[in-house]
Order: structure tokens, then sequence, then C-alpha cells
């Protein structure tokens, strides 16, 4: 049975298709695409069925890479499905765990960050009111957490 992972960001078309998107690119160049199961979400609903954010994608494709999705908003259900909820910044992790019963997933909800290899940032910056280099940043913190992460799962 693949381990399910759930990305989570505020509207679901920056941090977390990005997320889900590096992660299933190291998933796959690992030859582990049997094992894991991706998905990404928003605690907010504004951007529902709309695809990454064209800065994000535009990031992306500066490195050759296509970044694929259709935002969702992150429901209480999802507390049960997925093994672990990855949270891009504070807000996005209160937020998730609001949703549950008092301290019931608490276990699975993590904060991205947390598996930094490299980088010291405690959370994902949101790039949405930001410049281009905020995306890029994103990207770079991303594949560092990403990196860290499927380590930290890998059999």
């Amino acid at each position: 049975m693949p381990k399910k992972l759930l990305f989570v960001c505020l509207g679901n078309i920056c941090r977390s298709p990005a997320a889900e998107n590096i992660m299933n690119l190291l998933i796959e160049q690992e030859n582990l695409g049997d094992r894991f199961v991706c998905d990404s979400a928003g605690t907010g609903g504004w951007h529902v069925g709309a695809p990454p954010d064209k800065r994000m994608r535009m990031a992306a494709k500066e490195r050759g890479l296509n970044f694929v999705g259709s935002a969702r908003q992150f429901e209480s259900k999802d507390l049960q499905e997925f093994d672990l909820i990855l949270a891009m910044d504070r807000d996005n992790y209160r937020n998730i765990l609001s949703l549950g019963p008092q301290g019931k997933y608490a276990d699975k909800v993590k904060m991205m960050c947390d598996y930094c290899q490299n980088h010291t940032d405690k959370e994902v910056p949101d790039p949405y009111y930001g410049h281009a280099d905020g995306f890029n940043h994103v990207i770079d913190l991303l594949f560092d957490a990403c990196g860290g992460l499927l380590k930290s799962l890998k059999p």
C-alpha cells in the first residue's frame, strides 16, 4: 500500500502544487512510484479548479520542469485519508489541525521546512504577492525539503 502524502498551503496554486510536482519528480527519479501517492490542497477555497499560478509554472519551466495540477480545498477527511500532511507555514499548520478532533491527527501533520537539509527557513514563504525571485526561492527550498522528506521515508 503506497504512502499517501498531502502538501498544503493557503490557495493551492503556488507552494503546495510546487511541492507535489517536485516530490513526484524525485520519487520518479528514484523509481519509487509504486510506494508513494502525492496530492496537494489549500486551506482556502478561492482558487478551486485553477492550475498552478502562471508565475510558478514559468519559474519551473526555466528549470525544465512542468508543474501540473488543479487546486482543491483541504477537507477534514484528508486528515484520515493521508499518512503525512505537510504544511508550508505555521498558519497552514494551525488551520489543518483545527479541522480535526483535538490533537487526534497532530502526529501526521508536519512542517515542510522540518525536512530541509541545507536551507534554514522555518516556513515556505508565500511568493504570491512578490517578485519572480520569490518563486525561484520557493522552488529551491522545496527541492531541499522534498529531498530530505524522501530520504526520511525511503525504506
